[in-house]
């Protein structure tokens, strides 16, 4: 049998570290890269039997690509502290690495946004690549919304990733405002200019992508505020950029 190591990254997630563990203990190793916690963290995945190691904060990409230099085995699956690996994901897991069809593969997400998980809006099902040889895929080094890159044919997991993406208002305005700054980054990254009227017009599409193009209306009032969510988040992605020096 192909043995399986699990990736996770970690600062501060004292609230979601142990259930993440804890899903993933079917793997032959759990690996821990800590970036300087200050809560429980690190001696709660400890106590749970991950290997914890501790390296600064590079990004995302940089800090997963990291952890996968760590791992001792075969097949990888990189998962988020905020994620949760089902049981039915777990025999869907076991039994694709065992039969190895393809090198990388995707699965879908089912994502919370602080009282519903959401159907609509662009977040299902939501395929992220995140099981794979290692060897033949590497995180790009996006400031954010990294994702993984591979020259191999994509192999689809039918079985839902659980995401507790924003459990509460009080992560939603936090994450809007990490997530601006870091993209507004990666926009500079690329040569990208911001302008308040650039703000209002990206701002616009993405309340209208959100909640008309892809239907998050059907998503009741949770729709209505992630789509404004989104909206924000994006607006203040090009004001930042106009300041970034």
């Amino acid at each position: 049998m192909p043995k399986l190591s699990v990736i996770i990254i970690t600062k501060n997630e004292s609230q979601n570290i142990a259930d993440c563990i804890k899903s993933a203990n079917f793997a032959n190793e759990v690996i821990v890269l800590d970036s300087g916690s200050s809560d429980n963290t690190v001696s709660l995945a400890k106590k749970l039997g991950a290997k914890v190691f501790n390296k600064p904060w590079k990004g995302y990409g940089q800090q997963k690509n990291m952890a996968i230099q760590l791992t001792k085995h075969e097949w990888i699956f990189s998962l988020d502290a905020d994620e949760r690996i089902t049981p039915a994901l777990k025999q869907e897991i076991l039994k694709v690495i065992n039969r190895s069809d393809f090198n990388v593969y995707d699965v879908p997400r089912r994502s919370l946004f602080v009282s519903r998980f959401i159907k609509h809006s662009g977040w299902q099902p939501d395929r992220t690549k995140r099981l794979f040889k290692k060897g033949s895929a590497k995180f790009s080094e996006h400031h954010v919304h990294e994702h993984l890159e591979s020259k191999y044919e994509i192999g689809h997991l039918l079985q839902p990733l659980i995401h507790y993406s924003y459990r509460d208002f009080e992560m939603v305005l936090k994450k809007i405002n990490v997530y601006s700054s870091l993209g507004a980054k990666d926009l500079k990254s690329k040569g990208k200019k911001g302008s308040l009227k650039k703000a209002i017009l990206h701002a616009l599409w993405a309340f209208i992508r959100a909640y008309i193009v892809r239907l998050g209306f059907l998503d009741g009032r949770e729709g209505l505020m992630l789509a404004i969510s989104v909206a924000e988040g994006t607006y203040y992605r090009y004001i930042k950029l106009i300041y970034l020096k």
